[in-house]
C-alpha cells in the first residue's frame, strides 16, 4: 500500500489519519502522518503522528500511557487519507474524554455494548451480579440456561401474548451472549459466518 500513498499531495507532506475504535466503530480523533510516522506506526503497532507543534514524531500515549494499538488500516480511493482501526488503552482526548468530539466511546450497536458489560461483570467482585454468578457455576450451567430459555421461546411462540414472546426472546439472546463469551467468542464472529454464507 505504501507505494500508492501520495504524501506529496500536501505541501507539508502530512496526510490526514482518521482513528477509529475497532470494536465500537466510534471515530476517536484525527491526526496527521508523514511517511516516517506511518512506518513507525506499522513497526511499533502503536499509532504515531507527526506533531506540528512539537515538530517531531509523536506516538499517541507516550506520556499518558493511553496508546492506540493498531489493528488494521486502509487507504482511501484518492490515496490521500488513511483510516486506522485501533484498540485504545484509555481516553483519547487530552481533555480526558473518550474521543476528541467529547463522545462516550460505546458501540452504536447495543448488543456490542452489552457484550462489553458482560465481560466487565464476569470478572467483577460484585457478589450480587447475576452474570458473575453464572460464570462461577461454569459453562454447563450457562448452556443449560440457554436451553431453558429456548424452550420458553418455543412455548410462547405458540401463544398469542406478544409481550411474553419478546421478553423470552430477549432472555434467550442475553444468555446466548453469555455462552458465546464463555467459549471465547463474540457475536461479530457469528455474524461474519452468516455474511460468508450469504455470499455463497
Amino acid at each position: 500500500m505504501e507505494q500508492n500513498m501520495d504524501f506529496n499531495k500536501f505541501s507539508d507532506g502530512l496526510m490526514p489519519a482518521i482513528i477509529q475504535d475497532v470494536e465500537t466503530g466510534k471515530v476517536l480523533m484525527l491526526g496527521y502522518m508523514n511517511l516516517e510516522a506511518f512506518n513507525e506506526t506499522l513497526s511499533s503497532g502503536k499509532i504515531c503522528f507527526y506533531s506540528r507543534s512539537k515538530a517531531r514524531l509523536w506516538t499517541k500515549g507516550e506520556e499518558s500511557g493511553n496508546f492506540l494499538h493498531l489493528k488494521s488500516y486502509a487507504l482511501d480511493c484518492d490515496q490521500d487519507a488513511l483510516l486506522f482501526k485501533v484498540k485504545p488503552a484509555g481516553p483519547v482526548c487530552h481533555t480526558g474524554a473518550d474521543t476528541c468530539w467529547d463522545e462516550v466511546n460505546v458501540a452504536e450497536d447495543f448488543l456490542v455494548h452489552l457484550e462489553g458489560i458482560i465481560e466487565l461483570r464476569k470478572n467483577s467482585e460484585d457478589e450480587n451480579s447475576y452474570i458473575r454468578s453464572l460464570f462461577k457455576k461454569g459453562i454447563n450451567k450457562i448452556a443449560q440456561k440457554v436451553g431453558e430459555e429456548a424452550v420458553e421461546v418455543v412455548i410462547e411462540a405458540k401463544d398469542n401474548d406478544d409481550e411474553k414472546f419478546l421478553n423470552e426472546s430477549a432472555d434467550l439472546l442475553f444468555h446466548y451472549l453469555l455462552l458465546l463469551n464463555s467459549k471465547g467468542f463474540n457475536l461479530a464472529q457469528v455474524k461474519e459466518i452468516l455474511k460468508q454464507r450469504h455470499k455463497k
